[in-house]
C-alpha cells in the first residue's frame, strides 16, 4: 500500500485558506472561534464551513486548532465549539488540552496531537498514541532516526512533522518564558516571543561578554532538501508553519512545496501518492528566498549539528532579504547612489546594517538610474550591502490571482431506456444524472459542438480530459446538454464531498501511564486531571503554571528547555576544547529590561535550560 503525502498548510482566515487549496496544498490548519494557539488568527463557524466545503472538492481536508490549556470554566464552551466545527465539516481538531480526549458526549471527529503536546520522545508519542488520536505531530527538534522508530512502533498512527517557517527556539510545550515575564501565556495563543529580543550574554560576576545580539533568535526552518529523508522516515503530513502570515507567504511557500512534493513522488510512485486531488498552475515561479525568512537551517532533521553549524539569526529576528545593491557612495539626505545586482522600482523596501551591528531600513520612493530617494534621511557609508525586505512587483504580483487548481475528469454521455445519461469520473468516484428527452436525427455532424458543450465547467473544479460520447449524429439541444451538464457536477460535488470524510469512533484508552508525566503536560482543568489520574498518574500532577499564579514569580524556576544550545552557537561547546572560552556560570539579560535568566547545560542530553534569577 501506497503512503499518502499531505502538504499542511496555514491560514490566517478562509481568502489565506482558500489561496492555500488553489496553490496545490492537501489540507489546511485554521484556528476556529477560540482556544487556538495563535489568538490573533480566530476564524468564525461560517467561515470554516466555507473552507471545509472547498477543500472537500479536491479531496483535502480541514484541521482546527483548538491547541490551548482549557481551564474548568471553559469547558461547556469547548465541547460546544468542538460540535460546531464537527457539523461545519471540519476533518480533525489539533489539540494539547487532554481533556478533549475524554469530555463525555464529544462528536467522532479525529483528534490530532498539537506540537505543544511536547512530543519530544517515543514515550509520550506512545502515550498519546494511546489516547485516542489518530495523528501526532512530533516536535520540531526531532530527528529522522527517532521518528522511524515512533512509526515502527506505531504504524497505525499519522506522522505530522514542520518542514517550513519559523522556529520556537524552546521545546514544543515547554516554554514559561513569555508567561514569567509579561504575563502571555504561549499556551493560551498569546506567547510576546521574547525570544526573538535582544539580550546580553554575561557572566556570573555580571560582566558583558556579548552585547545587544539576538542570542535566542533561531533562524527559519527549511528541509526542502529533505523530503525524501522525511516521508521514509514516516512523515505523511509536511507542515509549513506561519498561521500569521499573510496570503503571500502562504502562496509561495506552498507553490514551492508542491513542486518539490510532487516531483518526489513523481520519481517514487510505487511508494507514494498525493492525499489530496488537483493540478495548480501557477502564474509566477515560486522562490522560498523571496518569502518571509531569517535565514534558513534544516535544524535537527539529520541528527545532531555539525561543531561549525550555526542555526541562530543573533544580528536580527527579522526577515533581512537577498542583497540587491551596494552602496557607491556615503549617502546625501535622502539620496544614494548604489551598484544594483537586481533591478529596483519605487516601493521597494531596502534594509542595511547600520555601525553598531544593527538593521535599518527605508522605503524607496523613486529609482532615477543609480540614484535612489529615501522616504526618510538616511545614513548609508560607502560600500554597504543592501538587502531587499520587501519587494514591491512582487507583492503587487501576489496580492492578484495567481493559481487556478482544478481536477481532471472523464465523462460518458449514452442513451437510456428513458433518454439520455451523462456520466463523470474521478479517480473511481463517479456521479450520473439524466434527462428523459428523446434525441432527434440531425442534419449536421453533433460530435465536436456537444463536446464543447459539455466540457464548459465554468469556474467548478472540474477540467474535462476525455468525453466518450455514444450518441452519434443525433440532435440534442445546447440548453438540454447544458443542463444534463451542471446536474451530473452537482451530483460529482455531493459525491466527492462525501468521499473526503473519514468518520471515526475513537477508542477511549484506559491503558496504564508508564513513568512519571512530564512538566510540560500542564493540567489545567479536572477532567484531564481524572484522565490522568484513572490511567495511573500518580503524585502530584504537573499543572499548568497559568493555574498556579503564586509560582509564577518564584525564583529558580524552568522556564524553558531548548535542543538549541548558545555556548555551539558561540563556538564555546563544554564537549570540545573551545568551551573553556566562556565561564561556566552564565546569564542571560534582556537588554531593554531588568530580568535576567540562568544558563544551565544538560550536556549529557545535548540541551540548554533557562531558570528565572
Amino acid at each position: 500500500m501506497k503512503q499518502k503525502i499531505e502538504l499542511l498548510a496555514p491560514a490566517r482566515d478562509s481568502a489565506t485558506a482558500m489561496a492555500a487549496l488553489e496553490h496545490g496544498a492537501d489540507a489546511v490548519y485554521m484556528g476556529g472561534p477560540s482556544l487556538g494557539a495563535r489568538a490573533a488568527a480566530t476564524n468564525s463557524i461560517g467561515d470554516i464551513a466555507r473552507v471545509a466545503d472547498r477543500a472537500h472538492r479536491f479531496g483535502a481536508k480541514l484541521y482546527v486548532t483548538m491547541n490551548t490549556i482549557i481551564y474548568d470554566r471553559e469547558l461547556d464552551d469547548a465541547l460546544r465549539q468542538t460540535w460546531q466545527l464537527y457539523r461545519a465539516g471540519a476533518d480533525a481538531l489539533i489539540v494539547q488540552d487532554m481533556a478533549l480526549t475524554a469530555m463525555e458526549g464529544m462528536p467522532p471527529i479525529d483528534l490530532h496531537a498539537s506540537t505543544q503536546c511536547d512530543i519530544r520522545d517515543i514515550a509520550n508519542a506512545r502515550r498519546l498514541a494511546a489516547s485516542g488520536f489518530s495523528r501526532i505531530v512530533v516536535a520540531r527538534e526531532m530527528d529522522a532516526a527517532t521518528i522511524a522508530k515512533i512509526k515502527a512502533e506505531l504504524p497505525s498512527t499519522e506522522i505530522e512533522a514542520f518542514v517550513h517557517g519559523a522556529l520556537c527556539v524552546c521545546y514544543s510545550g515547554d516554554c514559561r518564558a513569555s508567561l514569567v515575564t509579561t504575563g502571555r501565556s504561549a499556551n493560551r495563543g498569546e506567547c510576546s516571543q521574547i525570544c526573538r529580543l535582544p539580550f546580553d550574554l554575561v557572566d556570573g560576576s555580571g560582566r558583558t561578554l556579548v552585547g545587544r545580539r539576538h542570542l535566542l533568535s533561531l533562524r527559519d526552518m527549511n528541509r526542502s532538501a529533505e523530503i525524501g529523508l522525511m516521508a521514509r522516515a514516516g512523515v505523511m503530513s509536511f507542515k509549513i508553519e506561519g498561521r500569521l502570515k499573510d496570503a503571500g507567504y502562504v502562496k509561495t511557500t506552498v507553490g514551492a512545496y508542491r513542486r518539490i512534493i510532487d516531483d518526489f513522488i513523481t520519481a517514487n510512485p510505487d511508494e507514494f501518492e498525493r492525499a489530496s486531488r488537483g493540478e495548480s498552475a501557477l502564474s509566477f515561479t515560486p522562490d522560498l528566498t523571496r518569502a518571509f525568512n531569517r535565514g534558513f537551517t534544516t535544524y535537527y532533521i539529520k541528527g545532531p549539528l555539525s561543531p561549525g553549524e550555526r542555526i541562530a539569526s543573533t544580528a536580527t529576528p527579522k526577515s533581512v532579504g537577498r542583497e540587491v545593491a551596494r552602496s557607491k557612495a556615503a549617502s546625501k539626505g535622502r539620496q544614494v547612489r548604489v551598484r544594483a545586482v537586481e533591478p529596483l522600482v519605487n516601493g521597494d523596501g531596502l534594509s542595511w546594517f547600520n555601525s553598531n551591528g544593527e538593521l535599518e531600513g527605508f522605503r524607496v520612493n523613486r529609482v532615477d538610474g543609480d540614484t535612489l530617494m529615501a522616504a526618510r534621511p538616511i545614513n548609508i557609508p560607502a560600500g554597504a550591502p543592501l538587502y531587499r525586505s520587501f519587494d514591491k512587483r512582487q507583492a503587487d504580483m501576489l496580492e492578484g490571482d495567481t493559481a487556478r487548481r482544478t481536477i481532471a475528469a472523464r465523462m460518458t454521455l449514452r442513451r437510456t431506456a428513458s433518454g439520455i445519461a451523462l456520466d463523470i469520473a474521478i479517480d473511481g468516484i463517479t456521479a450520473s444524472a439524466a434527462l428523459p428527452i428523446e434525441p432527434q436525427p440531425a442534419k449536421t455532424p453533433q460530435l465536436q459542438r456537444r463536446r464543447e458543450t459539455l466540457t464548459k465547467t465554468g469556474d467548478t473544479v472540474y477540467r474535462i480530459t476525455e468525453v466518450d460520447d455514444r450518441l452519434g449524429d443525433e440532435f440534442v439541444a445546447a440548453s438540454q446538454l447544458t443542463a444534463l451538464r451542471r446536474k451530473t457536477i452537482d451530483a460529482l460535488d455531493r459525491s466527492m464531498a462525501a468521499h473526503a470524510f473519514r468518520r471515526l469512533v475513537r477508542k477511549k484508552s484506559d491503558e496504564p501511564i508508564s513513568g512519571p508525566l512530564p512538566e510540560s503536560a500542564s493540567v489545567a482543568n479536572h477532567v484531564a486531571a481524572e484522565f490522568y489520574r484513572r490511567r495511573g498518574a500518580t503524585g502530584r500532577l504537573p499543572m499548568a503554571l497559568e493555574t498556579e499564579p503564586e509560582r509564577q514569580n518564584e525564583k529558580r524556576l524552568r522556564v524553558m528547555t531548548t535542543r538549541y544550545c548558545l555556548r555551539h552557537e558561540l563556538g564555546a561547546c563544554l564537549k570540545t576544547p573551545s568551551g573553556k572560552q566562556l565561564p561556566q556560570k552564565l546569564f542571560l539579560k534582556m537588554s531593554d529590561r531588568d530580568t535576567a535568566f540562568e544558563l544551565r547545560f544538560d550536556c549529557r542530553r545535548c540541551r540548554m535550560e533557562l531558570f528565572t534569577t
